[in-house]
């Protein structure tokens, strides 16, 4: 009988072959590209909105705090993960974007997991809208909640799913999506809402720095901030430069999560380096209001001209600029002759987009100037694959 350990096992992974070769002819492989600290390439593939997380304050916030409180949290937030700073971070975030109180996890995606699930759970119904991120999928898939999954952007499809509903019930939606950079309709959200006692939870991870006044985000744009019956969710990732996620609302909301939201409790706190550098960002745009408009007019320039030249592209609503390509491998070609020319862009494809049509996405920096916007939209237009443009 042959040894145990010496006979050839099987190779239990097989099944990675197969799904790699589906992916290679689907022209759905994914790799990861190590970049150097500093690079040539004009960068719109980001979601450094408001250039600040090279800005000399944040990186002085970030050393600063390190310096002082070490390399990591050391623990979970209820253990010895809580410092002064994460405090510091949590009231001045829920003051600048309206709120009573604010709960900072280790990323924007642990930060939807926690609300989610935290505020619905079982003989709850969740309404989510068909074009939400991924963290919010996934948070409703953990939730254990009856989910029910509406048309982007349609108030009257959740208003119907919400009506005669008798148990606990929560819209969830982006404020505005990752993909095309549309808007959600939060004001008749939030009517639904009220209309049928349901709880709403946004996602502003993209409209925090870049829409309200100041950049104070779309909940407050929308006169929602700190509103009865609503909470918000944001990420520290993307104008703030820093990296870590939040959850604002009602002081017994956050409470709530203190004690039931796994991500929170089971995780190690944000490292001190990335809530220094949050909190430095953050104040820096209390000073600095101008940057939030500044983004959203450099989205408008770049979609003017862009589609000016025949490209097809969605209206952004906030920094997002999202240009269609013909196919999933016309979409990698095409940001790779964008790379090569010296311009970095987003490359979106299956399964990343929920309608199955692959795009560049492009980031509106508050920080570029009119010759790099030039430079951009050239590079885009002369490397644009057959079939990108309708002249």
């Amino acid at each position: 009988m042959p040894d145990q350990h010496t006979a050839a096992p099987a190779d239990v992974f097989s099944w990675i072959d197969d799904a790699e070769r589906a992916r290679e002819q689907a022209g759905l492989v994914r790799t990861l590209r190590p970049r150097p600290a500093s690079s040539p390439l004009l960068d719109l593939a980001s979601n450094d909105y408001l250039g600040l997380s090279r800005h000399p304050e944040t990186v002085r916030g970030a050393r600063e705090a390190a310096e002082r409180w070490g390399g990591g949290a050391t623990g979970s937030r209820l253990v010895t993960g809580t410092t002064e700073l994460h405090a510091e971070l949590e009231r001045e975030l829920a003051a600048f974007c309206g709120f009573e109180a604010a709960l900072v996890l280790s990323s924007g995606y642990a930060a939807n997991l926690a609300a989610v699930s935290a505020l619905s759970g079982r003989g709850t119904l969740v309404v989510s809208d068909a074009a939400n991120h991924a963290s919010i999928v996934d948070g409703c898939r953990l939730s254990r909640a009856e989910i029910a999954v509406v048309p982007h952007c349609d108030p009257e499809a959740a208003r119907k799913t919400l009506a005669g509903y008798e148990g606990r019930a929560l819209l969830v939606s982006d404020s505005v999506f990752s993909v095309d950079g549309d808007a959600a309709p939060l004001a008749e959200y939030a009517e639904v809402c009220r209309a049928e006692g349901a709880a709403l939870l946004v996602d502003d991870a993209h409209g925090l720095g870049v829409l309200g006044e100041g950049g104070r985000g779309a909940l407050a744009a929308a006169g929602l901030a700190g509103a009865p019956g609503v909470v918000a969710t944001l990420t520290l990732s993307k104008s703030l430069g820093s990296q870590g996620g939040a959850v604002l609302g009602p002081a017994k909301v956050i409470r709530h999560l203190v004690n039931t939201a796994r991500t929170f409790i089971f995780d190690t706190g944000l490292a001190p380096a990335a809530t220094g550098a949050a909190l430095a960002a953050l104040r820096l745009l209390e000073r600095e209001p101008q940057r939030a408009e500044r983004a959203r007019e450099v989205a408008a320039d770049l979609y003017g001209r862009l589609t000016a030249s025949g490209l097809t592209a969605a209206r952004p609503d906030a920094a997002v600029v999202s240009v269609r390509a013909p196919s999933a491998s016309a979409a990698l070609r095409w940001a790779a002759d964008c790379r090569e020319a010296g311009l970095s862009v987003g490359c979106f494809r299956p399964p990343s987009v929920p309608d199955g049509i692959s795009r560049l996405r492009l980031t509106a920096r508050a920080d570029l100037t009119g010759d790099e916007i030039g430079r951009a939209v050239e590079t885009i237009l002369r490397t644009a694959p057959h079939g990108a443009t309708d002249r």
